[in-house]
């Protein structure tokens, strides 16, 4: 090895000089690999699939549902029955209405104020059918007496908790 040194640096020509020129070997077996595929190797991956979502639906903030007093729950009857004789009377009030939609995957939910006209107050079912004229779809979007915290509109604004 002496001898392919020269002075006290190598020159790799000379090192490899029995070998520097044969051909490189190709596989019989195994096809040459794209550029793409070889560089896909070495693409950075997701170790934990599904962690980030994890930590972001955990990050994600509910409100706690708030249990209303019996008061407040009377002056909202009050208000659903005045909204039941107008619609007996042909007249389909505009009202805003507050209520709690649970959430599907953790403990808690959020409440949503919606401004629509109610098409029917379904007392068996113990809830409000309200003309959707608003967002996409035209499937009438129902809620709850449980649900609902507020309603206010000119009809029933009189009435106070």
């Amino acid at each position: 090895m002496s001898e392919r040194t020269i002075g006290k640096t190598s020159d790799a020509r000379i090192i490899y000089s029995d070998i520097i020129d044969m051909p490189h070997h190709q596989s019989k077996t195994h096809p040459h690999m794209s550029l793409y595929d070889r560089a896909a190797q070495f693409a950075p991956f997701a170790a934990l699939t599904g962690y980030e979502d994890m930590v972001n639906e955990e990050a994600r903030i509910t409100d706690s549902e708030i249990s209303i007093e019996d008061s407040v729950r009377d002056v909202i009857s009050q208000k659903l029955n005045l909204i039941s004789e107008a619609i007996k009377n042909g007249v389909y009030p505009s009202v805003s209405i507050t209520y709690f939609v649970p959430d599907a995957s953790k403990d808690g939910g959020k409440y949503i104020t919606v401004n629509e006209r109610i098409k029917k107050i379904d007392s068996v079912g113990n809830q409000i059918i309200l003309i959707k004229t608003k967002g996409t779809g035209k499937v009438n979007e129902t809620i709850s007496f449980a649900d609902i915290t507020d309603i206010t509109g000119d009809l029933v604004d009189y009435l106070q908790y």
